[in-house]
């Protein structure tokens, strides 16, 4: 059993924002899969099918690993089963990373999955949002909890469905064989041409 998880905050006021883009993962993988719909348990909304168990914790960021190790307690799932969507700032945006373990880099949901799980070895698919731009006015939590621009918002769809295809390459191939695919460097965008010598 793999335990997907998507972080975000709960509440018509967030759910577009940045934050909460491993709500809308989760979403999406929950259609494509063809999962039940959600139910509440865990301080949470959950559903499952034979080999794949989605959870969108309702705590609030900071306290999601309150709802993340009683439902990993139930499933009897180790740290190394569950794989955590979530929104990076050290990401430019649009970029999908598949991570192994490793630690919070201050992302307070993560922090708290961490504390809860008493271990930082689960996997994470990281959706970039980059960092707020020169000249923002306010800080990193008041950057994270606004929603997508307009620009991203053109290109969200394209992104959720990159992170989707991650988490489905975890489930198929497992963990290893995904990140070799994920991973790879894509070539920058609008990188210049090198001159040639």
């Amino acid at each position: 059993m793999l335990l997907i998880v998507g972080l975000g905050n709960p509440g018509k006021k967030y759910e577009r924002n940045r934050h909460n883009v491993g709500f809308m993962a989760v979403d999406e993988l929950r259609s494509s899969l063809g999962l039940p719909d959600y139910r509440e348990k865990f301080s949470a909304f959950w559903t499952k099918g034979d080999d794949v168990a989605l959870l969108k914790p309702q705590t609030f960021m900071n306290l999601s690993g309150d709802s993340i190790q009683p439902c990993a307690a139930f499933l009897k799932v180790k740290p190394a089963d569950i794989l955590v969507v979530h929104d990076e700032l050290d990401l430019p945006f649009g970029e999908v990373r598949l991570k192994a373990g490793g630690g919070h880099a201050g992302h307070n949901g993560l922090r708290s999955t961490i504390e809860r799980l008493g271990s930082p070895e689960f996997l994470r698919v990281r959706i970039g949002i980059g960092r707020p731009p020169p000249g923002f006015r306010g800080d990193v939590a008041d950057y994270v909890l606004q929603d997508f621009d307009t620009s991203e918002r053109a290109e969200l769809p394209d992104v959720v469905a990159r992170a989707l295809a991650a988490v489905k390459k975890v489930i198929t191939e497992g963990a290893q064989a995904a990140m070799n695919v994920v991973n790879q460097k894509a070539p920058p965008r609008n990188s210049p041409k090198k001159d040639r010598a």
